[in-house]
């Protein structure tokens, strides 16, 4: 410590000098006796004293009462030691007093040496009033830190580079059946499945080496965590990481998906057995359509037929009837002509008997035949195999498929021509329905009285097929659909 001597001259004293008063902290020197014999002018600021009135007072005079004499003997013994310097206080922080009553916070070592005048005991000082305040706002912060990630609800876990349990909150608690302190220091393999740690370990480390903050773990994919009783469960997990220097760490905020797996697999299992029962539906609706088409045709169908030749047989052998029963008798046989055609009309509607009788493609003929006869659209059938073998559930969704298509084109579409085409492709079979019509704009809702293409989806969605439409106002709509197929005889 530089020795201070206010009576000293020459260029040495006058460096010392310049030194001590340039200070930025405060500097205090006292005799034996503990009176003041320097105050520089950073002791000025701190105290609000100014040298003329410290110096020749007690030390005491910088020190609250309650403190005083702890202090004055702290001196003395250190001035009875051999010691040449030691901060004072060592673990706690000091408390100074102003001249105004203010106390505040201080640092201070103290050091002394002798000269002409005896001991000397100087006392360096620092206001540490901004350092502790901002510790406490530290401290305040990391309390309202621990209290966030404690009121999170998703679990959130903090590891070193060792990978190494860090930070621990609450909803991990809970999570994993653990305490937190049963978890700091444990390695981050604790919680997840033996078979999964070498895999874990290695993605953690390459997800510290990349240049991403932060990522979902697994991405498409649930991970599995392990609570401490040995349950497993699934968790959707994100990962960041930060550094700290040369240090690293890596949070990982994790959610428990045991519930929302549950309901999907009870969802999926749902949507299967609506699939199973909904295809079942369709089968019953087909033969139910079948059977009553046959009747149609066969019983009903007959009767008529019947009927008409036994009106014909009544004009043959009433010659000699009533004036008008000849006009009667017309008006009847044009009534069953016309009830006869209905009823085929209506059987074929149901289910054209061709498509059992016949097979696939002379039915999709008679229905490309028919939409041009009744609509008055042309319309082409192409086929890649005429001789094609399909089991009946496909041969039937085929037909209803391109049967609601071309519907919807007479309905809506305004086309002056429509096309079909069947190709084979690999094991699927692709159906392609295009129009020259209006067409549509496909991001539009649908209208909530239009049915036809949630058909047809419908029935796709049935045999694990896919569809795409492709449309645009003024330009056509193209409907294809792939299915995949079954041996013809898993009918």
């Amino acid at each position: 410590m530089t020795r201070i001597k206010l009576n000293e001259t020459g260029p040495n004293a006058q460096r010392a000098l310049l030194l001590f008063e340039s200070a930025m902290d405060p500097i205090v020197t006292v005799d034996g006796q503990q009176r003041i014999v320097a105050f520089n002018a950073a002791a000025e600021t701190a105290f609000g004293w100014s040298r003329a009135e410290a110096v020749g007072c007690t030390l005491d005079m910088l020190i609250p009462e309650r403190f005083r004499d702890r202090h004055r003997e702290h001196v003395a013994q250190f001035a009875r030691t051999g010691t040449t310097s030691r901060r004072m206080g060592v673990q706690a922080v000091l408390v100074g007093l102003r001249r105004n009553g203010e106390e505040f916070p201080i640092e201070a070592s103290i050091s002394q040496y002798m000269d002409d005048d005896g001991k000397r005991l100087t006392v360096i000082l620092r206001d540490v009033t901004e350092r502790l305040h901002a510790q406490s706002l530290l401290t305040a912060s990391e309390a309202r830190m621990r209290g966030i990630l404690d009121s999170a609800m998703d679990a959130i876990i903090t590891v070193d580079e060792r990978q190494h349990v860090v930070l621990f909150n609450k909803a991990a608690e809970s999570m994993f059946r653990t305490t937190r302190a049963e978890a700091i220091g444990a390695p981050l393999t604790t919680f997840i499945p033996e078979r999964f740690r070498g895999a874990h370990g290695a993605h953690v480390r390459g997800f510290g080496a990349g240049e991403a903050a932060s990522r979902r773990m697994a991405d498409a994919r649930i991970v599995t965590g392990v609570r401490r009783d040995g349950e497993e469960f699934p968790i959707d997990a994100a990962i960041s990481h930060l550094r700290d220097g040369e240090r690293v760490f890596y949070t990982v905020i994790l959610r428990d998906v045991s519930g929302r797996e549950k309901a999907l697999t009870d969802l999926r299992q749902s949507q299967h057995d609506l699939l199973e029962l909904s295809a079942a539906s369709e089968v019953t609706r087909e033969q139910e359509k079948s059977r009553i088409a046959r009747e149609l045709h066969d019983e009903l169908g007959q009767a008529l037929t019947m009927m008409r030749m036994d009106v014909a047989w009544c004009r043959a052998n009433l010659a000699g009837a009533a004036p008008g029963a000849a006009a009667k008798l017309d008006r009847m046989e044009n009534l069953l002509k016309t009830t006869v055609a209905a009823t085929r009309r209506i059987a074929s509607d149901l289910r054209p008997l061709m498509l059992d009788d016949l097979g696939l493609v002379p039915a999709l003929e008679w229905l490309v035949q028919n939409m041009s006869q009744r609509a008055g659209i042309a319309c082409d059938l192409s086929v890649d195999d005429p001789a094609i073998a399909l089991p009946s559930t496909h041969s039937t969704a085929v037909f209803r498929i391109v049967q609601e298509a071309l519907t919807n084109i007479a309905k809506h579409a305004q086309a002056s021509h429509a096309e079909v085409v069947l190709r084979r492709r690999g094991d699927g079979l692709e159906i392609t329905i295009h129009d020259d019509g209006t067409g549509f704009a496909t991001d539009e809702p649908r209208k909530p009285e239009s049915f036809g293409l949630l058909g047809l989806r419908e029935r796709i969605s049935l045999l694990r097929g896919t569809a795409s439409i492709a449309s645009t106002p003024g330009a056509g709509t193209t409907i294809v659909v792939t299915l995949p197929i079954a041996p013809a005889d898993a009918s």
